[in-house]
């Protein structure tokens, strides 16, 4: 289970993407392309963190 923050994150990527690829305006489409690709490292930040996607530097 993700925690609230990484919800809110995941919903925010998503609105930002989909608004960014809706608009025809290029300045708006840049601005929320780079905020929902800001939202998404955060997002893969917090599953880091939460310790959903575990990090295993020993290779077998």
């Amino acid at each position: 289970m993700m925690s609230k923050s990484a919800w809110l994150l995941l919903c925010l990527t998503a609105a930002t993407g989909l608004y960014g690829l809706r608009t025809d305006a290029p300045d708006e489409q840049t601005t929320a392309l780079i905020a929902s690709g800001v939202s998404a490292c955060l997002f893969v930040l917090t599953l880091f963190v939460g310790r959903r996607i575990k990090f295993d530097p020993v290779l077998r």
